[in-house]
């Protein structure tokens, strides 16, 4: 079953990194907006309202933890995948605690990014 396309956020300081999973995305047909930062990506949520968001935890100016928490309690708020090359289970306690719908670390297979992008969408919220 192909769904409908979606939009989805990725926010990631590494650009090769957003670029490779932007070029998978696009090549599974959703459209794909860029961010590099926290703040940025804040911006895009509320103007934008994508389907998904996935969210490397550090990064300059603002991590993607403050992002999490803003969106916490928010019904309007997308899913979140968080990604990051941390290690420590604390943190990822803390991402399930904020609601991610997964918490993968770096590096991942594409695969696996996938099926948590596949997941995430099936609890995105319809568009209005």
């Amino acid at each position: 079953m192909t769904q409908a396309p979606k939009t989805i956020l990725v926010v990631d300081d590494d650009a090769e990194l957003s670029d490779g999973i932007k070029i998978m995305l696009e090549h599974k047909g959703h459209q794909v907006i860029q961010a590099r930062d926290g703040k940025q990506a804040r911006e895009l949520v509320d103007r934008i309202r994508p389907d998904l968001v996935i969210l490397d935890m550090m990064m300059p100016r603002m991590g993607g933890y403050p992002v999490l928490e803003h969106y916490k309690d928010r019904k309007d708020a997308p899913p979140f995948i968080m990604i990051t090359a941390n290690e420590g289970a604390r943190h990822k306690a803390y991402a399930e605690l904020l609601g991610v719908v997964d918490y993968i670390r770096k590096p991942f297979p594409m695969e696996r990014l996938l099926e948590a992008v596949d997941r995430g969408l099936s609890q995105s919220p319809p568009q209005a």
